[in-house]
């Protein structure tokens, strides 16, 4: 189904400086190829190997939502760098929509379950085992999924209801809602309450879960007699911490700010860092100083060494 008058937009670059094309095409492919071989490793690692906690088995889903997330607008992105057309059909636009916000709600609810998951192993210890029970786990990483399958198939059926007129110029690298809800002649009224609502439930909810259950956290971590163990706790918890600033903090600047403080540049720098930056640095942030997923890559690629041999 296309709008009336238009069958194509046109994306804007990330930068209009022809000096800078080439520098920001070998660093966002080098991002995504990182992106895509540590978050595979991850899942591999999981897989084949005997972490099959509950811990691990929500790293895996995030790992999975981040390959997603970052194959669903970084080689676009890429494509229109090189190409001199930055063209893209009316059904591959909503495609990308549809996928970007798909991806997006799932690895925000994600890392709230993930937060949770170390609040009751840390928290409560003793009882995690009974707490985080098989169907308990299942229910908390298949839910984010199914939830946003419907959140995201809504946004389409309210975006193909819109008409859109002359201008098809995206503000933007890639299809999202708020710079496509500009371009509309019609009234987006509808669409804008409910982009607010959904913010409301899959961005600051979240959010302050994660915040209320790291509390808890450090809390619990004071109480710690040993000094090396705070340490080591609290180093931790800042690296997972400064992720969770990084996505919240460009995903609320961008979908719960008024419209009058956000731009066109700020809304692309926003949207490089959520869908670009932080599916790279998650594989990291959540498994370097992990000793068990670090031997089970190294397993992995042992078995592939002697296999291949």
């Amino acid at each position: 189904m296309e709008p009336e008058g238009v069958s194509e937009f046109l994306l804007m670059e990330v930068t209009e400086d022809p000096k800078l094309k080439p520098l920001l095409f070998v660093l966002f492919l080098s991002i995504y190829l990182v992106t895509i071989l540590g978050n595979l490793l991850i899942i591999l690692a999981v897989i084949y190997s005997h972490l099959h906690t509950p811990m691990y088995f929500f790293l895996a889903n995030l790992s999975l939502v981040d390959f997603g997330l970052a194959t669903n607008t970084v080689p676009k992105m890429l494509v229109n760098i090189q190409m001199k057309s930055k063209s893209i059909s009316y059904p591959c636009c909503l495609t990308q929509m549809y996928f970007f916000h798909f991806f997006g709600i799932v690895d925000s609810v994600l890392i709230a379950v993930m937060a949770y998951d170390r609040f009751v192993a840390i928290c409560h210890p003793l009882h995690y085992t009974t707490i985080m029970s098989p169907h308990l786990c299942g229910l908390l990483a298949g839910s984010p999924w199914v939830f946003s399958y419907f959140i995201s198939l809504t946004h389409i059926l309210l975006m193909v209801r819109l008409v859109f007129c002359g201008n098809n110029k995206i503000p933007h690298y890639f299809c999202d809602l708020t710079p496509l809800l500009r371009l509309s002649c019609t009234d987006t009224s509808v669409n804008k309450i409910f982009v607010l609502i959904v913010a409301g439930m899959v961005i600051a909810t979240p959010f302050i879960c994660i915040l209320a259950s790291y509390a808890r956290i450090i809390v619990a971590i004071m109480k710690v007699p040993s000094a090396g163990g705070r340490k080591k706790a609290f180093s931790t918890c800042s690296s997972h911490l400064s992720v969770v600033a990084l996505l919240y903090g460009t995903t609320i600047g961008v979908y719960l700010c008024p419209s009058s403080v956000r731009t066109a540049v700020k809304e692309k720098a926003s949207a490089v860092m959520y869908t670009a930056v932080t599916p790279m640095l998650n594989p990291f942030i959540y498994s370097l100083r992990n000793r068990d997923l670090k031997g089970a890559l190294r397993k992995l690629f042992s078995k592939k060494i002697i296999s291949s041999s």
